[in-house]
């Protein structure tokens, strides 16, 4: 199922939107964080009549499993150039998932000043990256149901890939390329798959960790994406007291910024 049908929904009145976690946009059968953001801000912007998130930042309540949910959406304030709102997304028995977000047009802002510090990270060409596909396992062996990593089309740089073959890099990033698989096209809501997509960053800092489930995740959102690849580039350098941060970029086909991204995730200890 491609992204826009998996994170569509549907008004049903008084603020209240209903959608599906689809099957397949999960990772160890946790529905992945920024997909989840991605049906919430979808609910946000039809209600509060603005086409693209400008910046959104979400609490994660309890895991998305794969099923109905509903978003229920309420408009703090509507201006003549942005808008904002909040929304809870909850399945049949809890919520999930707490949103503030503020709307707008990206198409419509005007031109200004421009600094820009940085640039892409430095990425070989596509097909000399590494392929993140899920690892096989018993349902992928029998056919059974995509996870994922088999949803998006994400390669990540070579140097990076260290921690895939159980030889962390020692240096807290990732970096790598990012679309939406059969030529789906990019929009702002898919940039808020592409901020929470690739693998955390602590699995190359060589400490003992298996997962790191996020606290919270805020998008800015700079422009809209041309078609093509994204080139993308997240690190980590404070890692304290049970907690880290996870700073994300992500720039289009044409070199520009297009999203930013920092999510706060627990630090669970792993094996050993």
């Amino acid at each position: 199922m491609g992204f826009a049908q998996a994170s569509a929904v549907a008004p049903v009145g008084d603020g209240r939107y209903e959608g599906s976690i689809a099957p397949g946009w999960d990772i160890a059968g946790n529905a992945n964080g920024g997909y989840l953001l991605a049906i919430a801000a979808r609910a946000m912007a039809a209600e509060v009549q603005r086409p693209d998130p400008v910046t959104v930042t979400a609490h994660y309540l309890a895991p998305g499993r794969p099923g109905p949910v509903t978003a229920d959406v309420a408009v703090a304030r509507r201006g003549r150039t942005f808008a904002t709102a909040t929304a809870t997304v909850a399945d049949a028995e809890r919520p999930v998932l707490s949103v503030l977000g503020t709307f707008g047009d990206l198409s419509a802002r005007p031109g200004g000043p421009e600094r820009v510090d940085d640039g892409p990270p430095p990425l070989p060409p596509v097909e000399d990256c590494a392929p993140m596909r899920p690892p096989p396992g018993p349902e992928d062996l029998a056919g059974g149901a995509p996870t994922f990593a088999s949803n998006v089309d994400m390669r990540l740089h070579p140097d990076d890939a260290g921690f895939t073959r159980g030889a962390p890099t020692g240096t807290a990033r990732m970096r790598g390329w990012f679309r939406l698989p059969e030529g789906e096209p990019l929009d702002p809501f898919s940039l808020l798959v592409a901020v929470d997509a690739f693998p955390p960053t602590v699995f190359n800092a060589d400490l003992p960790v298996a997962w790191t489930p996020t606290v919270e995740l805020t998008a800015h959102v700079r422009a809209r994406p041309v078609p093509g690849w994204l080139a993308c580039a997240f690190t980590t350098r404070y890692v304290t007291g049970g907690f880290l941060e996870e700073d994300g970029v992500v720039w289009d086909a044409d070199g520009r910024l297009v999203a930013q991204s920092r999510q706060l995730a627990l630090l669970p200890r792993g094996p050993g």
